[in-house]
């Protein structure tokens, strides 16, 4: 038998919480460790390189499925080929660019409030007429 770890030590090794390791045990995505004499979790190698999987899957955005999907391919046949990881990681991607397109159109709308805030009193704050819906640009002083 190779390496064991506790649970304390298999969260210190991957960065996952003791709390996490449970549950992606419970949802079945981390096989049951086995169990000490005193019933304790126990852990291998395979569960350290499953976890880091999972972890750097999830670190990266793919949904659990997705990272269920993956850990799947991942036990496949080397020889197999990898269209479905691609489409699985295209979609992330896309996903990633409609997220950094949206954040740029909030960082533009900040930007432009901040621009037409004339520093004063909270009573004539553009920014806050914005969050109020009221129309800043054509705001008469």
């Amino acid at each position: 038998m190779g390496k064991i770890f506790s649970i304390g030590a298999l969260a210190t090794r991957t960065g996952c919480k003791v709390v996490t390791i449970r549950y992606y045990e419970q949802i079945g995505m981390l096989p049951e460790p086995g169990r000490s004499v005193g019933g304790h979790r126990v852990y291998d190698r395979h569960h350290l390189e499953r976890l880091r999987f999972i972890r750097k899957a999830r670190e990266l955005g793919f949904p659990l499925e997705t990272v269920r999907g993956l850990l799947a391919l991942s036990e496949r046949s080397n020889d197999a080929p990898c269209a479905e990881v691609d489409t699985m990681a295209a979609t992330r991607l896309r996903e990633v660019r409609a997220k950094i397109a949206d954040l740029r159109a909030l960082e533009a709308t900040l930007e432009r409030l901040l621009k037409q805030c004339g520093h004063t009193t909270l009573d004539v704050c553009r920014i806050l007429d914005a969050f109020r819906g009221e129309p800043v640009d054509a705001r008469i002083d």
